[in-house]
């Protein structure tokens, strides 16, 4: 009978490795990355202009029934020992994906989407500005997509806690606001290479009289032949009274030279609503460049800010080389 008991066991936990490893693909990849950066302008001053950055990802997807799930963690050097990205997805087919972004993911909503212009290498505002825009990005993220006659819909919802909480954690009173995006991605019939998007995002505090934050988000993008051109416009309405809101304005072209090198340039307005004075317009500008040969990425970016951070007559720049190991 123990024998019996022994050989049935075994069958078992064959089946189920079986099962296993039919269900479920790991995969491992990673990136090793050297960067040379210097800075300048009113305040700056480059100190060591050497960094790395190397990343390892793990990650594993399978059929669980309802559709296929996707779980992703990645480790990097520069963390702390914490996850540089750590998220899951459920993909339904026509019944669309859910996710949960714990930290790193930029999976959904309006966060991921800030910036979407045609580039090389970098953003226009990259070490000298930002894109002016937030969103639920990944921070316990709940998310959904799904696409409709054409039409691709991106959900998000954050607590806007401490991002990566453990199974049955809460962050408790600690938490004072929650953050709600969406964004919609459209192709322009009968005109091929011609896309639409437009995100909108609401932080809204949970402390009484307290008016909501509010973002705005749109781009026009074009692509044909080796050319691709961007319009980007947004803002963001601060709901606190007499407190500083902003305009963003931006242009890109990108040009593939081939099928190893791109270039690009990009400029943005972004002026900051002063209320008890004048308006200021900081202008970014922007050119980067990238050369891919086999499994090495050879990239740079350029940038420079006037009236940076919505100060008069202070400047920014920011020069960055990389090269990119991908295995």
């Amino acid at each position: 009978m123990n024998n019996l008991k022994k050989v049935g066991l075994s069958a078992l936990a064959g089946s189920l490795v079986a099962f296993s490893a039919n269900a479920v693909e790991l995969g491992v990849s990673g990136t090793a990355e050297v960067t040379y950066t210097t800075v300048g302008g009113s305040t700056a001053n480059t100190g060591n202009p050497f960094g790395a950055n190397n990343s390892v990802k793990f990650s594993g997807s399978g059929d669980v029934g309802v559709g296929t799930a996707t779980i992703t963690r990645t480790i990097n050097d520069s963390n702390n020992g914490e996850w540089l990205s750590a998220w899951m997805t459920l993909d339904m087919g026509s019944m669309g994906k859910l996710s949960l972004d714990s930290v790193g993911g930029d999976l959904e909503g309006l966060g991921p989407k800030d910036d979407n212009l045609p580039t090389a290498y970098e953003e226009v505002w990259t070490g000298v500005s930002s894109s002016g825009i937030s969103g639920a990005a990944s921070n316990d993220t709940i998310g959904y997509s799904n696409s409709f006659a054409g039409v691709t819909l991106s959900l998000a919802r954050s607590g806007q806690g401490t991002a990566n909480t453990a199974d049955g954690g809460s962050d408790g009173p600690g938490v004072t606001q929650t953050v709600s995006d969406y964004h919609l991605t459209a192709a322009v019939p009968y005109v091929e290479g011609l896309t639409v998007q437009y995100g909108r995002s609401t932080v809204d505090f949970t402390a009484a009289g307290e008016n909501d934050d509010v973002y705005h988000n749109g781009h026009i993008l074009y692509s044909t032949g080796p050319v691709s051109v961007g319009y980007r416009m947004g803002t963001f309405e601060d709901g606190t009274n007499g407190s500083n809101a902003h305009e963003m304005e931006a242009y890109a072209i990108a040009f593939n030279v081939n099928d190893e090198m791109s270039v690009s340039f990009a400029t943005q307005d972004k002026t900051y609503d002063v209320a008890s004075g004048t308006d200021v317009t900081e202008t970014s500008d922007a050119i980067n460049a990238s050369y891919t040969m086999g499994a090495m990425t050879f990239r740079g970016t350029i940038g420079e800010a006037d009236n940076a951070g919505g100060i008069t007559s202070t400047t920014d720049e920011h020069m960055e080389l990389s090269m990119l190991l991908a295995f």
